[in-house]
């Protein structure tokens, strides 16, 4: 049986509603799994590893065969209207900062999961609409980068800029468009490779709240499912306020259809009190400091480390095979993830496909691995708990979800 684009099926033995296409989230021209993405570079080398995070290659101008290297690109994605959305209507230009520390972590984690944490070589690909962004723009999202920069520095973790691109693109991009290459080398016995195993527990450490790198509190909502963010949250004077801000062929019907304004306030559980704007740019936290004492302590039983970005908690389905997952321990999201789901009215198991929910890093490894783990995330101030543990399964690996009273799987 159809109903509002969803298949309800009817079996007992069944236990998902399978959200049909025309989701939302997929109707504005995104994706959680990137099906065609990786139909598009499926004939791409693979790289050294079949089982790293990142593609791994060997230096091409080394003499030494231990020597390899990693080069990853990313960008903030649609966060950017949101900051200028932000910015125009604060005037608060320093939201850009944030969006510069957004394209960087969603590259230097991938790559940090992969084993290299440091000496990262970084360049810039900024593109813009002259007419709508101004040179101070540009100037705080770059102060934004040597801000991090240094921030990372601290952590003995170094970093150098080479520069980049900056591209007056009007007639190609709308607003803006902030992104990263980031190079790294390293040797191979350093590169992290994902083994998960039966036995495994899987230790979440989470996206939310003020670790001792942070000056403010963290939402948690990263850089990922922002196009649902923005228009299921945000009220919809800002299309007419703003057109530029979204495709004039997106259905009207699922353009800024929320009952928030930038400058809303709300209140969490515990009694404080958020602005929306704030909770929707959030900066993508880093574990870049915790993932480099990992990598550096070279502890015996981690079988993996997983960045649960794009398909959040389904991501894990890309490196594992022949296990059945099982969280069954997720803690409650942040309230960002609550305020998204209100307003959107979408299931659990879209939610938990498209938004960390408060969980962005999964660690699988023995027991004691994860115990000699938790100090150390403790000592930063990372929220982390074990979520659920790894068991024998079919040659299809599959994640089962258990959020309170709700159970659903997801599958490769």
């Amino acid at each position: 049986m159809v109903t509002n684009g969803k298949v309800s099926l009817t079996d007992q033995n069944t236990e998902i509603i399978i959200l049909m296409d025309s989701s939302r989230y997929e109707s504005r021209g995104v994706s959680a799994d990137k099906k065609e993405v990786h139909q598009a570079i499926h004939k791409l080398d693979q790289g050294l590893f079949n089982n790293t995070f990142c593609k791994v290659l060997n230096d091409p101008f080394s003499k030494n065969d231990e020597d390899c290297i990693m080069l990853h690109a990313d960008t903030a994605g649609t966060k950017t209207i949101l900051a200028y959305l932000y910015w125009k209507e604060t005037g608060d230009l320093t939201i850009w900062k944030g969006i510069a520390q957004d394209a960087l972590v969603m590259n230097i984690d991938d790559m940090a999961v992969s084993g290299a944490v440091d000496r990262f070589i970084i360049s810039n690909t900024l593109l813009r609409n002259k007419k709508l962004i101004p040179g101070e723009v540009l100037q705080t999202i770059i102060d934004g980068t040597l801000d991090f920069m240094d921030q990372m520095a601290q952590f003995g973790i170094h970093m150098h800029h080479a520069g980049g691109e900056t591209a007056d693109v009007g007639d190609v991009i709308r607003t803006t468009d902030v992104g990263y290459p980031v190079y790294a080398s390293l040797k191979k016995d350093k590169v992290f490779r994902i083994d998960i195993q039966p036995g495994d527990v899987i230790l979440g450490i989470g996206s939310a709240g003020q670790t001792i790198y942070e000056s403010n509190y963290n939402s948690g909502i990263s850089c990922n499912g922002l196009t649902s963010a923005r228009h299921d949250v945000l009220s919809k004077m800002y299309s007419t306020k703003y057109p530029e801000s979204y495709d004039p062929a997106l259905d009207p019907a699922l353009t800024y259809v929320g009952k928030y304004r930038i400058q809303d306030m709300v209140q969490d559980k515990s009694g404080g009190q958020h602005m929306i704007g704030d909770l929707l740019l959030s900066p993508t936290r880093t574990f870049l400091p915790l993932l480099k004492k990992i990598v550096d302590h070279k502890m015996d039983g981690l079988h993996g480390i997983v960045h649960a970005t794009g398909g959040a908690h389904s991501k894990v389905l890309k490196f594992a095979s022949n296990v059945k997952i099982i969280k069954n321990r997720i803690p409650d999201p942040p309230i960002v993830f609550d305020i998204i789901q209100e307003c959107s009215n979408a299931s659990p198991e879209e939610m938990y496909k498209v938004f960390n929910m408060g969980i962005r890093l999964e660690i699988y490894g023995s027991i004691q691995a994860i115990e000699q783990i938790i100090p150390i995330a403790n000592e930063l101030k990372l929220p982390n708990q074990i979520i659920g543990h790894v068991v024998s399964g079919t040659t299809s690996p599959v994640v089962e979800m258990q959020v309170n009273e709700k159970k659903w799987n997801y599958h490769e």
